[in-house]
């Protein structure tokens, strides 16, 4: 899977120097001028050499390239892959905060509306058994709504708060891995693997497919932000995933990846041609 090549055709190829009106030799690591006059640019991301003529006089911004230090590099290899996939874990959570919100504000509504959602609860039963129909209120469904109206209107405040919190930190999760923060990958870690408690006491009570399929998520996001993301200094830490970043997405791996630039072509009609 070539991750540079899917962020490039969704976000088109990453080049400098369009604007520059002389091309160097020291350039040639980004930009490259034929004997022509037409220019070659390396896409930073993808390596891909794109053509281009050189600007007018009037669209050239600056007269060179600007130094490294002012170049900002896209990334690429596997620095690439771990944006994509962080911001997967970043659109689960999404779908979380949006589960929970909805919960949450359905409980509070319940919660201020309790007398009314009852009345109309007990006249809602009353008039289907008036009509033949017999029901069972002592168990299932129907038993388990009935067991809401005899909560306390305290305890379904809590858990209402209990739900907006939680998607709060859901959120809070998602905005700092779609934006690739180290703080999030440590917070996400945490929280889901205390998630992971009561699905495996679940899992203990009794096997479901939505229950395995739940825990092996959260199981495969645990897993890949301790192993691939190199928390709590395993497999060398920050330090080792900085030098990996450094050799994927780095000056080093443009320079590594670099092909070498052409030998000059000597026309027929040069005088010192032999």
């Amino acid at each position: 899977m070539r991750w540079d090549l899917l962020d490039c055709a969704l976000q088109g190829h990453y080049t400098v120097g369009r604007d520059v009106a002389e091309v160097r030799p020291e350039d040639a690591l980004l930009l490259r001028e034929d004997a022509d006059g037409f220019r070659w640019h390396r896409c930073l991301r993808c390596d891909a050499w794109l053509p281009a003529a050189a600007p007018a006089a009037a669209q050239a911004t600056r007269e060179h390239l600007p130094p490294r230090d002012q170049i900002d590099l896209p990334l690429r290899g596997r620095p690439l892959r771990d944006k994509y996939v962080l911001r997967l874990i970043a659109l689960d959570r999404v779908v979380h905060v949006i589960g929970l919100g909805l919960l949450a504000a359905a409980v509070l509504v319940f919660s201020g509306n309790r007398a009314t959602l009852d009345r109309w609860w007990l006249w809602g039963l009353d008039f289907v058994q008036q009509h033949g129909v017999v029901i069972d209120t002592a168990h299932g469904f129907l038993a388990q709504v009935s067991g809401w109206f005899a909560t306390p209107s305290s305890h379904l405040l809590l858990i209402g708060i209990g739900l907006v919190a939680y998607a709060a930190l859901e959120a809070t999760e998602a905005v700092g891995l779609w934006m690739g923060r180290r703080w999030a990958e440590y917070l996400t870690f945490v929280a889901t693997s205390l998630l992971m408690i009561p699905e495996v006491a679940d899992l203990v009570s009794g096997v479901t497919p939505t229950g395995v399929g739940l825990f092996a998520l959260n199981l495969a996001v645990v897993v890949y932000l301790l192993f691939a993301k190199r928390l709590f200094g395993l497999r060398g830490g920050g330090r080792a995933e900085a030098e990996e970043r450094e050799a994927d997405s780095g000056w080093s791996a443009l320079e590594r990846t670099a092909p070498p630039r052409p030998a000059a072509v000597v026309p027929d009609h040069y005088p010192g041609r032999s």
